[in-house]
């Protein structure tokens, strides 16, 4: 940890017109309001089931999984860059860590689909670490299993579902912002580098690095507004890092990058509520600028859920912005396979009784529709878990929960070990196919060099 790689990214300015508008000294605190507690929106619980029903609909469940899985995906051939990075991280003599980004809804913030998949795949190939995870706590309900992080009371979150305010949100779509001395963020994780990323800006305050109760560096913010970052080497091993602020001017995080040498990270990008679109929100420089650094072999885009039931939905409108999604990514990751989860089956409960959401197969098509035009991989997780009406089979199974749009912890692994077995099958094929001349150039260049 003593040697430390400080470096600051040397992206253009974000925009004259947004440099304006950039705080330039400190504001005082506003005084402290009594805000009333919000009251906490509960899902509604599943309906007692009968251990019979419960076995019949585990049964039914896993029929739908047995008839679904010939053919799972679309455009599969478009995952080969992402096949090929696998297999060097298996038979390569230098190992590159392979990154795994999914962006997406609950369904991604809940981190148990994602937590599944970064499990097996770890497994298979190995622990590259947590990679990225937004820091302090930003919104109720966020968690990763492979660290553990949180802060004090004094941060403000920017971005989450509305994209409200400037765009400078980072990776993540989300900030954290204090202009509090004292205030502090920590990460618990395994790692042998440490990457913490930042909003640097005229005026900006300093942080100061901790691990455990070790001092390890003064990070300043201050600078033309652009996206900052520091990065570090340390030792292998559990690390409990902390940032805390200085003095009373503005900071803006953005996360932590915790990684390892080798292996594979599998980052959950998640946002409660939201929809594909809300990407073009955040500022296109500084996600393309944070994308670089990640160069991820595979970004997954999990979005639909909230769309489909969204009354100012308009599926024109959503093709454009979804294929401006990616091409916003692929500008940033232009090495990358982009993987499209579509939506799961929904319902929703009117008038006392369960109906289907209509507009999932609206956003399906008009998904699917851009996939196949800008060479995207689709998996369609509805027609995978069974098709239209299915979910009510995993709820009653305990696979899903009583309001029918989310899944149980159980039923996120099962999707999870249905997703990563789909892949792997395609990985041994393409295995088996695979050009030796890459294996051959490995194995020969010692030779060469003699």
């Amino acid at each position: 940890m003593r040697n430390r790689i400080l470096q600051s990214l040397g992206a253009a300015l974000v925009g004259c017109c947004l440099l304006a508008g950039s705080p330039q000294t400190a504001a005082p605190d506003p005084p402290a309001t009594k805000k009333k507690a919000k009251k906490k929106t509960k899902r509604p619980a599943a309906p007692p089931v009968s251990p019979a029903a419960r076995v019949a609909a585990e049964r039914k469940v896993e029929d739908y999984l047995a008839a679904s899985e010939e053919k799972p995906f679309q455009q599969p051939g478009a995952l080969v860059p992402f096949f090929e990075q696998l297999a060097r991280l298996a038979t390569a003599e230098e190992k590159t860590p392979v990154h795994i980004i999914q962006f997406g809804d609950s369904h991604t913030a809940a981190d148990e689909w994602t937590g599944g998949l970064r499990e097996q795949f770890r497994a298979r190939f190995g622990d590259g670490g947590s990679g990225f995870s937004l820091p302090g706590h930003p919104f109720l309900g966020y968690r990763r299993f492979d660290a553990r992080g949180g802060g004090s009371t004094g941060w403000v979150s920017e971005g989450l579902r509305a994209g409200a305010g400037d765009g400078w949100f980072g990776l993540g779509g989300i900030s954290i912002d204090t202009r509090r001395a004292g205030q502090s963020v920590f990460l618990q994780a395994e790692c042998d580098r440490l990457e913490i990323h930042f909003l640097q800006q005229p005026g900006g305050g300093r942080l100061a690095l901790y691990d455990y109760d070790e001092f390890l560096d003064e990070i300043p913010t201050e600078g033309e507004t652009a996206p900052g970052f520091v990065r570090y080497v340390t030792q292998p091993g559990p690390h409990r890092f902390q940032l805390k602020t200085l003095d009373a001017r503005p900071v803006r995080l953005f996360g932590w990058v915790a990684d390892k040498a080798a292996g594979v990270t599998y980052e959950a990008l998640g946002i409660n509520g939201a929809e594909a679109p809300l990407l073009l929100k955040w500022d296109e420089t500084m996600l393309s600028a944070y994308l670089q650094r990640r160069a991820p072999a595979l970004i997954v885009l999990s979005y639909g859920t909230n769309e489909a039931s969204d009354p100012l939905w308009h599926r024109e409108s959503y093709r454009d912005a979804f294929a401006k999604v990616v091409d916003r990514l692929r500008q940033g990751a232009p090495t990358a396979t982009i993987l499209v989860l579509g939506p799961a089956d929904r319902w929703v409960r009117m008038r006392g009784r369960w109906q289907l959401v209509p507009g999932i197969d609206d956003v399906i098509a008009q998904q699917q529709s851009v996939c196949l035009a800008l060479g995207c991989v689709y998996w369609d997780t509805r027609q995978r878990m069974g098709g239209t009406g299915s979910m009510r089979e995993w709820q009653t199974a305990g696979l899903a929960q009583g309001d029918r749009v989310h899944f149980t912890a159980g039923g996120y692994r099962r999707l999870s070990t249905v997703l990563f077995s789909d892949l792997m099958q395609l990985l041994d094929a393409y295995k088996k196919v695979r050009p030796e001349t890459s294996d051959q150039i490995a194995h020969d260049r010692p030779n060469q060099d003699r």
